[in-house]
């Protein structure tokens, strides 16, 4: 129900920011590619993103790339992705909506700070449990 939601809001909030196009999956790639503004390896973004298929990331990119938001540039035998300055464009329009529609209910709702950090480091720990559940699943 949550993953639903919080799906679906990053879908309308991008849609809002001016691309009606993308999926969730999409938004959160863009946006991963994007953090600091340094080149990465495809194996460090499905690292990162917790994705085990590599052809779900290498097409997500593609239409990244075929929508102008993100770049590939060959280093050695390395693909390396970047935001283009389109990409960075639009995470910057995306923040604005986050801002002026998540960040402002968020202040009205009266949800301490602290609590959301406690509640994100306990996402993280059962992400790590269900990792570790979905490995055992696969020996069986």
């Amino acid at each position: 129900m949550t993953s639903n939601a919080f799906n679906k809001w990053m879908v309308r909030c991008m849609a809002a920011a001016g691309e009606p196009d993308m999926g969730a999956f999409d938004v959160s790639l863009l946006h991963h590619v994007n953090h600091r503004d340094r080149k990465k390896k495809l194996a460090d973004i499905c690292f990162v993103l917790n994705v085990e298929d590599t052809h779900v990331v290498t097409y997500a990119l593609k239409k990244l790339v075929k929508a102008g938001y993100v770049t590939s540039e060959k280093a050695g035998k390395e693909l390396f992705f970047s935001t283009t300055e389109e990409g960075k464009a639009l995470c910057m329009k995306y923040r604005d909506v986050r801002e002026a529609c998540l960040i402002a209910i968020h202040a009205e709702s009266g949800i301490a700070g602290k609590s959301i950090g406690e509640t994100a480091q306990l996402l993280r720990t059962i992400s790590s449990l269900y990792d570790t559940a979905a490995r055992a699943a696969a020996s069986l």
